[in-house]
């Protein structure tokens, strides 16, 4: 830049180029009260100035820094906001600034290479380069273009008509000090206006043009006459490129499920270092990983469930890698935990119990040896102090918890109510328990130390590391303590029923009082994002429908089939009466309960259950009793808490009856309508209490469930999703993956769309309700198109699952006509893998598992023990492990050179 004298008055003129439609007006909208400090009401309104060109000029303070936005009226008073990001002018060194915009479309595809994942990783230039032109005097044009996709090793050029364009001959390289904008000043007494101009991608190596970018010449027209002490400012939009859109491919796994000669028993931080090496070997750009919080809550397998975490803050401990930790000076011992490693490494499974207790043994002892010095090093006084607002109630938590044996916070006298200043004192150094507090702290610090160095290795790989966010958190959790006010702790999380699980999913996580977290503009999920993004590039919203309605499910329920949608619009009896149907609260609300059809539930046990658990209220009629009448109380009789008995099969049969018959009811009752108000009750069609019903009242009832459950609530649950991701989504510059399977409202699409949210387009589950199967080549640019997740079969364990459906898809989908194969082949693995690469879709990730099946000598045999969760199975391990060691993968010449081939003949292994 020019180096002049700053001025006291100055004046920005703002022009954009924006095509508008009768009765239209365009206005700038900013953060200072010239531009109306955001409200739309008092921004700038512009001038037509003809050409599709609005301009207006205002007065500005001298050395400051403007954000703003345009934003369009209709005639009808609606107001559209551009899309993309704020833009900002800083205000130095002349009298007037003249910018000339391009308003940018609200929906924009090429938005999402703005994204962490690109400007940081994959598509970050090896060196910065400034380029300075010359500037004799104080007329100056600055151009700008905003491309992420260049390539290492290249470079942005402009070059055009004027002589300080290159004359078309030579290529002006452009500077990318702001990367990914690309910007260059060059005296504008050159110009004779109009310019044609074009940018170029051009080897920084040579000078060459690589790549120029399509279409007609832009050109330049002069905003105003040329004038002294003056920058005409160009921000142009979305260099042309020839080749399409960028596409790129990766690996998911588990943490816990990696396997390395390193290892102790389970994947660790460590061990994704040989990953990201078998990545950049094979050409995958992305690794996707399932949530790596803090889960212990029990000592036991349960806390194996990565969903569960006790903290959206701490992550698991059983990651760490102990020799980086240091090695124990008694080599007896150290010794002894080499040999259990070993031992532990050479399982087939996770064993999740016997890692986690002999690595808590590793902790206190390292933590005895070493705490005196760690405490004392710059780098961990600066690690406590950037985290002491979670880390101390983490510590004092996981203390509290082992103290009182259980992590259920409301059972811990005197601290069941977290009180700040309480816990300052619990955590104070002084305490003579301390140190079983400050071995939190010290975990937590290799945790955080450990996984930076992976990420820093995988950035220099180009590799972008992708985490996943749970919708909930844990009833039992430390943000459930200390932050009670942000949640519904009466109300418990879950899924309406679908393939996967016939009785809906009950995940036990309280939902949010979405109300409350809009009262600080989302503060607590900001924070959550801020720690997220210290070690991944993109994250994956886990059930994102949760962001426009979750399905609540009662406290005293635990099938999801007794669930509702909140927030809703739960229908009064009124309303229902006005359909046609008589509100007869017993017979629609209450469950349904007959003699003929007791044995379809309880076969030889009928009679016993008729006596024990049953009233008859009339002939042949019956109720539970008022000690069985919840199924949460059901479940309790027969599995009570804190007794360890195991549950015979009579036991199951009966208990499991037993709920089903609460099920049996057409309407669930809303708990927080002021007037009495219902909701039908999802799948009922699948009730003896609707079968039985006449055959009039079915057809009123079938149209109620259709309004309710998929026209009700469309514009309802579009205003709440708007009204919460639209700041979720820009608390990060991370890339925003949602999880949109299941029963998807209408709006869903178009929400994401509008927040440059990549969907999940998963083959096995089409969103076409119309078609068995989807096709990979039907997925939308912005996606991630997959084979399988973690709540699924794999590819092969699918393939065995339905004979008669995968001879379907055999015949339909990869087009063969004869009898297929019995087991997934692998060459069967390839066809799938190799549709899903040629896949219009952005992203293409795919479970190691399914990658591997394509080479019959590396494939598990045990095609059973490679299904990670079962989600209609509440007491799932998650104990999945790769069979083969890292190290093996990254020396299978064959299979990666097949990966690589495959990468490259789809267009998915360049950085651009």
């Amino acid at each position: 830049m020019c180096n002049l004298s700053n001025f006291a008055a100055m004046k920005i003129l703002f022009n954009v180029l924006y095509k508008s439609n009768w009765g239209q007006v365009v206005y700038v909208v900013g953060s200072d009260e010239l531009l109306g400090n955001w409200n739309p009401h008092t921004a700038l309104e512009m001038n037509y100035m003809g050409n599709n060109e609005w301009s207006v000029e205002m007065e500005a303070h001298e050395a400051s820094i403007y954000e703003y936005k345009y934003i369009v009226q209709e005639a009808n008073g609606f107001l559209i906001w551009e899309g993309g990001p704020n833009r900002s002018i800083l205000t130095s060194d002349y009298k007037k600034i003249l910018i000339r915009d391009i308003f940018h479309a609200v929906v924009d595809p090429e938005r999402v290479l703005l994204s962490k994942v690109f400007t940081e990783v994959i598509m970050k230039p090896s060196n910065i380069f400034d380029q300075k032109i010359p500037c004799e005097t104080n007329q100056t044009i600055r151009i700008t273009i905003t491309a992420p996709r260049v390539g290492v090793g290249f470079g942005m050029a402009i070059v055009g008509g004027a002589s300080s364009l290159g004359a078309w001959e030579n290529p002006i390289l452009m500077s990318n000090r702001n990367f990914p904008k690309w910007e260059i000043e060059l005296d504008s007494r050159d110009f004779n206006y109009p310019v044609s101009y074009k940018y170029a991608i051009v080897n920084l190596a040579d000078s060459k043009i690589a790549t120029w970018e399509e279409g007609e010449n832009r050109k330049l027209s002069a905003i105003v006459p040329n004038e002294s002490d003056q920058v005409v400012v160009v921000n142009d939009e979305h260099f042309k490129y020839p080749v399409g859109n960028w596409k790129g491919a990766g690996v998911a796994i588990p943490v816990f499920s990696l396997r390395t000669e390193e290892s102790f028993g389970v994947g660790e931080f460590n061990d994704i270092k040989k990953l990201v090496d078998w990545c950049a070997k094979t050409g995958l750009r992305m690794i996707q990983v399932l949530p790596i919080n803090e889960t212990v809550a029990t000592h036991s397998w349960l806390d194996s469930y990565p969903y569960k975490s006790i903290t959206v803050m701490a992550l698991h401990p059983m990651y760490l890698h102990l020799p980086a930790m240091g090695e124990l000076k008694d080599k007896k011992l150290m010794k002894e935990f080499y040999q259990m490693g070993l031992t532990l490494n050479d399982k087939p499974h996770v064993d999740y119990v016997g890692v986690t207790k002999t690595k808590a043994r590793y902790f206190k002892l390292i933590f005895d040896q070493n705490w005196k010095e760690v405490s004392r090093q710059k780098d961990y006084k600066n690690f406590f102090e950037e985290n002491r607002d979670w880390l101390l109630p983490y510590a004092a938590f996981c203390y509290l918890r082992d103290q009182y044996k259980t992590s259920d916070f409301r059972q811990w006298g005197d601290y069941a109510t977290y009180v700040p200043d309480q816990i300052n004192a619990l955590t104070d150094p002084s305490q003579p328990f301390h140190e079983h507090i400050a071995v939190h702290y010290f975990q937590q610090y290799h945790l955080d130390k450990q996984l930076r160095e992976v990420v820093e290795y995988a950035h220099s790989k180009g590799i972008a590391l992708k985490g996943d966010i749970p919708i909930g958190i844990s009833p039992n959790s430390i943000e459930a303590w200390t932050e009670p006010q942000l949640f519904n702790l009466n109300g418990q999380a879950g899924a309406p029923p679908d393939d996967f699980a016939m009785m809906g999913q009950n995940w036990g996580f309280p939902t949010y009082n979405w109300d409350v977290m809009a009262g600080d503009d989302f503060a607590w999920w900001k924070k959550r994002l801020f720690m997220m993004e210290k070690y991944f590039d993109a994250y994956r919203i886990d059930h994102i429908l949760g962001f426009f309605r979750i399905w609540e499910i009662p406290k005293d329920s635990l099938h999801g089939l007794l669930g509702y949608f909140k927030p809703g619009l739960p229908m009064t009896t009124t309303e229902i009466e006005d359909s046609g149907l008589y509100f007869d609260y017993d017979r629609l609300v209450k469950p349904y309960i007959r003699q003929h059809f007791l044995s379809d539930f309880f076969g030889k046990y009928t009679e016993e259950v008729r006596r024990k658990y049953l009233n008859e209220v009339d002939y042949e009629q019956y109720e539970l009793k008022s000690e069985f009448d919840t199924q949460r109380k059901i479940y309790d009789y027969f599995s009570p808490l804190g007794v360890t008995k195991e549950v015979s099969d009579k036991e199951i049969v009966i208990r499991d009856g037993l709920m089903s018959l609460i099920n049996e009811v057409l309407f669930v009752k809303d708990p927080y309508a002021k007037n009495p108000s219902y909701h039908p009750r999802i799948a009922f069609h699948f009730t003896y209490s609707y079968r039985e019903l006449e055959d009039y009242k079915k057809e009123i009832l079938n149209d109620l469930y259709v309004q309710y459950f998929y026209k009700r609530h469309e514009e309802f649950w579009k205003q709440h999703a708007l009204a919460k991701l639209p700041a979720i989504v820009g608390a990060s510059k991370m890339l925003v993956c949602g999880e949109d399977l299941g029963m998807v409202p209408d709006n869903v699409p178009e929400v994401m769309r509008l927040l440059n949210i990549l969907s999940l387009e998963i083959q096995r589950m089409p969103k076409n309700p119309r078609v068995e199967f989807g096709h990979p080549a039907d997925a939308p640019y912005l996606s991630v198109c997959t084979t399988s997740t973690h709540d699924m079969s794999t590819i092969r364990g699918w393939w065995e699952e339905d004979r008669t459906k995968t001879q379907r898809f055999y015949n339909h989908i990869l087009g063969h006509n004869d009898q297929t194969p019995y087991f997934a082949e692998p060459w069967i693995c390839q066809e799938v893998i190799h549709q899903h690469l040629h896949s219009p879709a952005m992203w293409t990730i795919f479970p190691l598992q399914d990658l591997i099946a394509m080479d019959g000598n590396l494939r598990w045999d045990q095609t059973d023990k490679e299904r990670i969760n079962v989600p209609s199975d509440p007491e799932n391990k998650w104990q999945y492990r790769m069979i083969l060691f890292l190290e093996e993968l990254l020396e299978a010449e064959d299979f990666n050179t097949l990966i690589k081939g495959m990468l490259h003949i789809a267009g998915r292994d360049s950085v651009y």
